[in-house]
Parts: structure tokens; sequence; C-alpha cells
């Protein structure tokens, strides 16, 4: 190949995607082609799928693949376990959460208030990545703070287990609390405060120390160790990717929510501010760009939860008793087809509404009110799919339509937004590029979705 290439593998929990672009600094960026494998976590190794997708994507090139950049995303090792421990559950652990949703994390566990022994047992048995200590808004409590942090160094020190933990509570404390850690000789990450004030979040700091402990700490996977004398750039858990390049996008052409199915989850990412009279009424703090991740809908690893959801029954109706030998990480026949699309429109329909918030009346002195509560998505002019299921079998655009409302009580995407795909399946991979090459990344996501420049 003349050009210089890019590639940018991501290592899913079914299949392994390696992308190839060139010219991504210049005035014609351009995605030259796309290997596929399935993922190799269960044979031990994970480089054992991306060699083979490498393989493909050589064979479709039909020439060698001489590559001055290889970055990768991966969600492969089951995503990245994170623990949470906050002040008061709601609040401080809700904004913890959200900065771990965004940054590609998995929540496994929160807890608010004081550790105790139980608290403890649950979190060495969740065997976390990373954990997050939060609580108290700045310069108010100390007290719940300082004792989770001499319990945790404790335990963690008794149990011999490096696991990286961050600080993101009450400002005043912070010294102590990297004390406490640094006595026992152990690291601690420090940034600012998740919840600084009574109805303020600021998710960006701790989002950004979760990527950097992830790049770090991302070998636990069979293989991916080596993945990573493969990869010269960094490594991003995947939805930390598609988030980078929703707020990349957004940045471009406005409000948009972008829904991601996959094998193992559905990851839903919107970026927006919501309507004014909406936040005038909200009963809490949302972050602009937030994710969630379901992950019990997936549609293939975590199919069998979708068929409950859609009704066993009915299924059997249609596709005769047999239906769960049509679930294919890959589907080829029609009917496996037709079945990995109503698995697909069910976590599309389930993740959407779990995303979104809705209004809801109360009584008050004064009589009825109605309150917002969650995310206000009605002012979303994009609504993207991305991900294999959407973006590789048919109708993925219907499906997405049809989470669209109009119904004042769900504050859902209008029906008037508009449905895209991304059609060359490259949105993750994309939001990697974006860190070094902005302007050919943001180029190619709206080629690769059909929006006019």
């Amino acid at each position: 190949m003349g050009m210089a290439t890019t590639l940018v593998a991501e290592i899913g929990s079914t299949t392994t995607v390696v992308n190839a672009f060139t010219g991504l600094d210049g005035e014609n960026p351009c995605f030259v082609g796309q290997g596929f494998a399935p993922t190799s976590v269960s044979r031990g190794d994970v480089l054992l799928g991306l060699n083979q997708a490498l393989e493909q994507l050589r064979d479709r090139l039909g020439e060698e693949l001489n590559y001055d950049g290889f970055y990768a995303t991966s969600s492969a090792a089951g995503g990245l376990k994170m623990t949470v421990h906050g002040l008061v559950y709601d609040m401080t652990v809700k904004a913890a959460r959200e900065a771990a949703l965004g940054a590609g994390a998995v929540l496994r566990l929160a807890t608010a208030g004081k550790l105790g022994e139980a608290d403890l047992g649950q979190i060495f048995a969740v065997g976390p990545n990373i954990i997050l200590l939060s609580g108290g808004v700045d310069y108010g409590d100390k007290e719940v703070v300082l004792h989770n942090a001499r319990v945790l160094s404790q335990a963690l020190e008794k149990r011999k287990t490096e696991t990286p933990v961050i600080y993101a509570g009450n400002t005043a404390a912070a010294q102590e609390v990297e004390g406490i850690f640094r006595a026992r000789g152990m690291e601690i990450s420090l940034v600012e405060n998740v919840y600084p004030n009574i109805d303020q979040l600021n998710v960006e700091p701790t989002r950004k120390a979760i990527q950097r402990v992830f790049e770090k700490h991302i070998t636990q996977a069979p293989g991916m160790s080596r993945i990573r004398e493969k990869v010269l750039g960094e490594i991003m858990p995947t939805p930390g990717a598609v988030m980078q390049g929703a707020r990349e996008l957004y940045a471009e052409i406005g409000d948009l929510m972008v829904v991601d199915v996959g094998g193992a989850t559905t990851d839903v990412h919107s970026v927006t501010e919501g309507a004014e009279e909406i936040s005038k009424i909200s009963t809490g703090p949302e972050p602009v760009a937030k994710r969630t991740v379901e992950g019990d809908l997936g549609v293939y690893v975590n199919a069998p939860h979708l068929t409950e959801l859609i009704g066993k029954e009915s299924l059997a109706s249609r596709y005769g008793g047999g239906f769960t030998g049509l679930i294919k990480p890959v589907p080829e026949s029609d009917e496996e087809i037709a079945m990995s699309r109503e698995l697909t429109a069910k976590a599309v329909e389930v993740a959407v509404k779990r995303h979104a918030g809705r209004l809801i009346t109360t009584y008050g002195p004064g009589g009825r009110i109605t309150l917002a509560e969650g995310k206000d998505l009605t002012k979303v002019k994009f609504v993207i799919g991305t991900g294999g299921a959407l973006t590789r079998l048919p109708g993925g655009a219907e499906i997405l339509q049809s989470v669209t409302s109009d119904q004042a009580k769900e504050l859902l995407p209008r029906r008037t937004a508009a449905v895209l795909l991304d059609n060359y399946y490259i949105f993750a991979s994309l939001g990697v590029l974006a860190r070094r090459h902005r302007t050919g990344a943001t180029y190619l996501m709206r080629e690769s979705m059909g929006i006019e420049r």
C-alpha cells in the first residue's frame, strides 16, 4: 500500500473487526477496508482472532499491510469492572456512576455510607479492575470518606491486591486520603470531586482518570498483553471510544443519541443539554454527555434474556420450538436474520427507554406538580445506530425510528429526529482516532452516515 495506513482494531465480546484508513490528516481522508473474525477469548488468546481479522483485511485489499499507526478498542475482557463507594446514594453514587459509565466501565457494585465487612466481601467477590472512592460535597462531611479510605486500604493490603484506586470526593479530605494510601505504599489517583456542590455534576476529570487506568491495566484479557505489543497508540474501552466519537460529532452537528447494539451489551450514548423548560422542573442534574450500558441486553451472549422479554411462546409460534438454534453470532439464513432483527429491536426499545427520562406527576402543598426525572432527549436531532446488529442487518433505520415518540410523558427523541446509520461500522474506531486526527475522523463519520458537509 503506497500511502501511510492507520489501523484500528475493535475487539468485541463476539467479533473482532479491523478497520484501515489512509490520509487522516490530508484533504481526502479515506476508509479503505475492513476485516472480520470471531473474537478468540474462549481460545485463551485474543491475538488469534485479531490476526485472523488482519488476514482477511489483507486478502480484501490484495496487498501487504504497511501501517504507521495501530490503535485498538476493546470490550472483550467483559469490560472494565468497577466498584463505586460514596456518601449518599442519590448524590455522590449517582455522580460517580455517570463517570464510570461514560468512560466505558461496567459498574458491578455501588455502596453508600461507611464500608463494613459485608461491603468489603462484596468488593472482593467482584474483583474490580478499578475502585472509585467519592463522597461529600466540597468542604462538607469528611468522616465517612476518611473511614472508607482507612478500611479499604487496610483490606487491600491484607489481600495483597494492587487494585488501582481513584479518589473523586470532598476536596478538603483529598490530602488525608492520599496520606492513608501512601502510608501503606499504595497508589491512589486524586481527581476533582465528581459532586462538588448540590445539583452540580463534574464527571469529566474522573472519566479521564478511569480511561488512563484502563489503558495501564488492559492486560487482563487472555492475550491482551500481546496486543499491547502490537498496538502503537492507546487501547480504549470500546464504549469510551463511541462516547468520544459522539462528543466530537455533537460539536459538529448538534444534539444526538448513539445506540450501539452488541453481542453482550447494548449501550446508549446521548449528548444533549435537553430543553430549558424540562431542566427547570428536573429532580436532579444530568450530565450533557451520558452513557448507559445495559449488560443484560445483547443479541448473542445475552440473547436468552431478550427472548424472555419478547416472550418465548410468541417466538415459538413464529419460528417453531427450536428457535434458540437460530441465534448465531453472525446470522446467515433468512430465518437467522429475522430472529436477530427481533432481538435487536427489543434490545433497542428497552435500552433507550431505560436511558431516557420521563415526566412524573406528584402532589405538593399547592396541588399537582409535574417534575422531570432522568435524561431529557426531546432536543435530540439525530438518532444514530452503530455496532454489528444495527449496521449489518437489514432494517436498522426502522428499528431506530420506532423509539422516537411524540408522547408528552416520555422524554424520548421526537419523531422529527433524523435517523442515521454508521454504514461502514467505524464509529468506535473513529472515536479513538479523533484524539489524534480530529478533522479526518469527523469527516469520515459524516461520510459513513451520509451527512452532507
